[in-house]
């Protein structure tokens, strides 16, 4: 009995440090693998603040590159702002130098321009195209610079000659514009070209009728009537009122778009606003 006890005790003992052993290695593993694990988190943690270092420079050199795409793009619309205000101040000055030498104020160009804006507004017009009419209508008679002054300040009615080579300037007006691709020469082109067409087709130089005409030159005729029906010319005298509506009316549908007509009366006050607030000072 004695003997087999002691072979069981032994035998305890061998499965307990086997046993130890086993627990031995499977600690040592799981150690070995929270090192690795270390080392791991410890090399990620340093590539993702390496990352963002990098991310951080690219960040700011993006940053220093937009703002000076920017700093160049207000330099580029400063430049197009003046270039476009200084092709506006250029195409009003031509239109009153056109004027001038009709012996005619500078401020008839500028009641036309207001009347053309606000019955391009009233008509429809989005306000940037009106704005644009308004600029370029003073060009409307630009032709004029190339009639001789002979029949340019003939006092009294031209004869059949000289009515022709007066309207020449309407066609010498368009040939000085048409070869611009900018907006607002080619609208002003139009507008020297067409404003004296008719709705009724007997105007000049083409001979267009109703919506053939383009709205620019339809506007711009209105307008220019109206403010030179109701000024001292070389060859007449200013008409009054009642004498400028009561034409407006027969010439509605005839001479004039008829809707126009309508926002002219519709609106008469604010026309009337303009004349005054631009009279002629001699």
């Amino acid at each position: 009995m004695s003997e087999t006890n002691e072979t069981e005790r032994r035998e305890v003992k061998r499965r307990k440090s086997d046993h130890n052993i086993h627990d031995n290695k499977l600690i040592a593993e799981i150690e070995e693998l929270k090192r690795e694990f270390e080392l791991t988190t410890d090399k990620l943690i340093k590539d993702v603040r390496r990352q963002d270092k990098i991310m951080a420079r690219s960040d700011k050199r993006q940053q220093q590159e937009y703002d000076q795409l920017q700093i160049k793009l207000d330099e580029v619309e400063a430049l197009s702002k003046e270039i476009e205000e200084t092709q506006r101040e250029v195409v009003f000055t031509m239109g009153a130098i056109g004027e001038s030498r009709s012996k005619e104020t500078g401020n008839h160009v500028k009641r036309v321009a207001e009347y053309s804006k606000l019955l391009a507004i009233y008509y429809g017009l989005p306000e940037k195209e009106a704005e644009m009419l308004k600029q370029a209508s003073p060009m409307h008679d630009i032709g004029k610079v190339a009639i001789p002054d002979a029949i340019l300040n003939k006092p009294g009615r031209f004869n059949e000659e000289e009515r022709k080579i007066m309207d020449t300037h309407s066609e010498l007006g368009h040939g000085m514009l048409k070869h611009s691709n900018r907006p607002l020469l080619k609208c002003a082109a139009t507008v020297a070209y067409e404003h004296h067409e008719k709705w009724n087709g007997k105007g000049y130089p083409q001979g267009l009728s109703g919506e053939d005409i383009h709205i620019y030159g339809r506007i711009t005729a209105l307008a220019d009537v109206f403010d030179a029906l109701g000024s001292d010319r070389c060859y007449k005298e200013a008409w009054n009122d009642d004498r400028i509506f009561n034409l407006f009316k027969e010439e509605r549908g005839e001479h004039f778009d008829p809707k126009l007509i309508d926002i002219f009366f519709e609106h008469l006050d604010e026309f009337l606003e303009i004349r005054n607030s631009l009279k002629d000072k001699f």
